[in-house]
């Protein structure tokens, strides 16, 4: 399957479609934020990260819009006269590995507006398209997933709280979520010998 890029444009406003940690760190200005749903893909952690939040040794997993069903997210209206920036920033950014295939799909904004959104889903052909695990091997897989962008259970976290603060249920990364947020519990933290000194 090609992959369909969009040519960056100032004449017209650009939306983004963000379905995992872009819904709360964009890293783009934009002008409106919208509460979204696209179809035909769904939120899956079904790609292997070997950068933001693993390494090719050690793989973590990230989130892609896998084929089926629907997906909520959050929508971004930029600029005209930014679009060409947001657009390579978001190349940037998504593509370090070319897993994501840019795509501009139909969503529907929680006004009931109907925008044409870019966004990014899985190229199931790619290497690291993990399709569907089961639960425990994306709990073992996720756990030990360290990358440039950080620890990969705070990921998992992270999306699961604001999916929440949306009013999404995910039930399946909501069940992931409780669990590792339940063994970082468990896990005493580290003290530094300046802290000790203060406790001892």
């Amino acid at each position: 399957m090609g992959e369909t890029r969009m040519e960056p444009s100032e004449d017209v406003d650009l939306w983004v479609f963000g379905y995992g940690s872009l819904m709360w760190r964009p890293g783009f200005p934009f002008v409106e934020r919208h509460a979204a749903r696209v179809r035909g893909f769904h939120r899956s952690l079904c790609v292997y990260s070997h950068v933001h939040r693993g390494t090719p040794e050690r793989p973590g997993l990230v989130l892609g819009l896998d084929r089926g069903g629907s997906c909520r997210g959050v929508a971004f209206r930029v600029e005209a006269g930014r679009a060409p920036e947001t657009i390579a920033y978001l190349r940037a950014r998504e593509q370090a590995t070319a897993v994501y295939l840019e795509r501009r799909l139909a969503a529907r904004l929680a006004d009931g507006r109907l925008v044409t959104a870019l966004t990014y889903v899985v190229d199931r052909a790619h290497l690291q398209y993990a399709g569907r695990l089961d639960h425990e091997e994306t709990l073992h897989i996720v756990r030990g997933g360290v990358g440039q962008s950080g620890a990969n259970p705070d990921y998992v976290i992270s999306t699961a709280v604001h999916l929440v603060e949306l009013g999404v249920h995910d039930p399946h990364l909501a069940r992931l979520a409780a669990a590792l947020a339940e063994e970082a519990s468990r896990t005493p933290h580290p003290v530094s010998p300046a802290a000790a000194s203060r406790t001892g």
